[in-house]
């Protein structure tokens, strides 16, 4: 278990290294993305609605894991609909989130629902 922890922790530092030194970051304000979000124990991720890509989510914003598990949530992982503010980044090579070509970093959630809009997840 603290191997998993330590894993993580590293993987998060990574992912905040990359989003300081993202030069995209630096040019301009963040992207909107729009898409599924599930989170648990041992994944975060987003599937984009727009182009179906999954990337692995690290939330710099400290609200998207928070309203998600507000959210009271039987069992981990169910999808909810996010609009957030962020970039994506190059995933790390090991650790948590290491089998996603892509880390969305989350700067601000714009808004989460249980609601799936049909028209546009699906």
């Amino acid at each position: 278990m603290q191997l998993r922890l330590r894993i993580y922790i590293l993987g998060v530092l990574v992912a905040v290294f990359c989003s300081c030194t993202n030069k995209s970051d630096k040019a301009g304000k963040p992207q909107v993305f729009k898409g599924l979000y599930s989170f648990g124990p041992e994944i975060k991720s987003f599937k984009n609605c727009d182009d179906t890509h999954e990337y692995w989510v690290t939330d710099s914003s400290a609200q998207l894991e928070l309203q998600y598990s507000q959210m009271n949530f039987e069992k981990p992982y169910e999808p909810v609909y996010v609009e957030v503010e962020g970039h994506k980044v190059p995933s790390g090579t090991e650790g948590m989130g290491s089998e996603f070509d892509s880390t969305l970093v989350v700067k601000k959630v714009l808004k989460i629902t249980r609601e799936i809009p049909e028209d546009m997840c699906n």
